[in-house]
């Protein structure tokens, strides 16, 4: 009987796929040390570090003449700071906002949350996760020791968004 060896086909693909999955969900998500991960929430950054903060992301946009969305929130995803650049896309005034508040309250880069997508397998639970969002630019921020906020960048590739944040969070270091 043809379906038979079917059968036993998607039983061996199940059960490969059931192993491999288990050998990808011991590893961490991303090359994101895992003391970030540890890492202590600490006071709320302030509106003026925040004001800071961002100019450093505006800056590095204008040096290489990208239109960018940029939002700082404090540790627990609630907005400090936004403002957009004139003619920068539209969808980026929602995301920034949503890409700082997922890298404050999960405390790792929203690249994290893209690499594992990128591997798929188990790591697509991340899908399911409310706030997580996938897509490079979004960076705690630490200050002594402590996460007091993140920013979020959105405007123009993920790299590019990721770059202005990255440059941003030196700022309180």
């Amino acid at each position: 009987m043809p379906g038979k060896g079917l059968v036993k086909l998607v039983i061996a693909v199940s059960f490969a796929t059931s192993v491999l999955g288990r050998a990808q969900s011991a590893t961490p998500p991303a090359a994101q040390p895992a003391s970030l991960y540890l890492t202590p929430y600490g006071p709320p950054i302030t509106l003026e570090a925040a004001k800071k903060v961002a100019s450093a992301a505006q800056a590095e946009a204008l040096r290489n003449h990208w239109l960018m969305t940029i939002a700082v929130v404090d540790p627990a995803g609630n907005l400090v700071y936004y403002e957009r650049t004139d003619n920068s896309q539209a969808a980026s005034s929602k995301l920034a906002i949503e890409k700082a508040r997922s890298a404050a309250i999960f405390k790792r880069p929203t690249r994290a949350f893209q690499d594992a997508m990128a591997k798929g397998g188990v790591n697509l639970r991340i899908l399911s996760l409310d706030g997580a969002v996938p897509v490079e630019g979004g960076v705690p921020l630490i200050s002594e020791g402590r996460i007091v906020g993140a920013i979020g960048v959105s405007g123009d590739l993920s790299e590019n968004d990721a770059q202005c944040a990255n440059a941003a969070a030196q700022e309180l270091k």
